[in-house]
Order: C-alpha cells, then structure tokens, then sequence
C-alpha cells in the first residue's frame, strides 16, 4: 500500500497518479492544472476532437475530459511525460500500423511532450471513433 504524501489518500501502486484534492468539474479547470507542456497538447487535442467531433459532449470523468456520443467515447488524460488518449480498442487495432512511432497499450495511445501531435492521425481516429458504421 502507498500513501500519497501531499494529501494521504491510499492506493495499492506506488506513485499512483491521482489529484490531491478536488477534481476539476470543467476541462478548462483540467487544462488549468496541467504543466505548460502538458498544456499545449492537451489544447491541441481539444481542439481536433472539437473540430472533428462536433456533436459529441465534453465533460469531465473520471477526473479526466472525456468527449461522448451516443456510447463511443474518447477520453485523455496528462501524465508525466505524455497524454494518453483513450479511444476503443478496435479502433486503435485499425489504425495501428499509422502510429508506429508511437506507443499503443490496450486502449491507449501515448503521445509524449517531446514530439508534435501527429494531427492527420489523430484527426483519423477521432473520425473512425465516432463513425456509425464502426459500432
């Protein structure tokens, strides 16, 4: 078990990433908390899923901005050194061979703060996530 020195919250991995305190209730609020270089991309990923994905709803969960239509969802969240963007399985396996600069796990692509944002790329799967005829 490790206990969280700044707010001593408990959790089974240690180092757990977790925010001491309130969450954010807005993804301006998350942005807000975010190191500048967190920042600039995360902003930029807003601003393709926005573009790309007019009608689906921005909120906040699991104390990370999440973007919903219907039930397809793509979510991120800022780590230490990337943002993982969480899109569905399926859709990560139909774009993987695009992404071979960067690491997949599972459900999520990281995109590390030492490299642009691959746009055209993501821009395709925020386009497939939301597809209907993916679902």
């Amino acid at each position: 078990m490790w206990v969280c020195p700044k707010c001593g919250r408990e959790f089974k991995r240690t180092n757990q990433g977790h925010y001491c305190g309130k969450a954010p209730e807005t993804v301006e609020e998350y942005i807000e908390l975010q190191s500048p270089e967190a920042r600039a991309h995360i902003v930029e990923l807003r601003s393709i899923l926005r573009r790309c994905a007019p009608e689906a709803a921005e909120r906040i969960a699991w104390s990370m901005p999440m973007y919903q239509q219907d039930k397809r969802s793509i979510s991120f969240v800022a780590c230490k050194k990337h943002v993982s963007l969480y899109v569905d399985p399926a859709v990560l396996e139909a774009v993987r061979p695009q992404w071979r600069e960067f690491t997949i796990k599972k459900n999520a692509i990281y995109l590390p703060y030492n490299k642009a944002l691959p746009m055209k790329e993501i821009e395709e799967v925020v386009k497939q996530s939301f597809d209907e005829k993916q679902k």
